[in-house]
């Protein structure tokens, strides 16, 4: 085992180890997944699986949409119009 000095590993040490970190949880979680898939397709079940997935993928683009597409904030409506007033009042003078 390295011994790392009090102040803390490197920068560049730092870098090494988050990108090791990061592909040891990737490979865990992509080991993971698959093991969750192959159970999945084992089941009798997988054509109402599937289409339960799909409505609720429907359902959470809706709900994306929705708050994309929602008007601004009432109290960020009344900061801009204050703005537009103040650069107004500003231009006038």
């Amino acid at each position: 085992m390295t011994h790392i000095p009090r102040s803390g590993p490197r920068l560049d040490e730092q870098a090494v180890l988050i990108v090791a970190g990061l592909a040891d949880l990737a490979v865990s979680t992509i080991s993971s997944a698959a093991g969750t898939l192959q159970q999945l397709l084992r089941r009798s079940d997988g054509p109402e699986i599937a289409r339960d997935a799909q409505q609720d993928l429907v359902a959470r683009g809706r709900i994306v949409l929705d708050r994309a597409a929602a008007s601004p904030a009432p109290l960020e409506a009344l900061a801009q119009q204050a703005l537009a007033r103040q650069a107004a009042s500003v231009g006038d003078v």
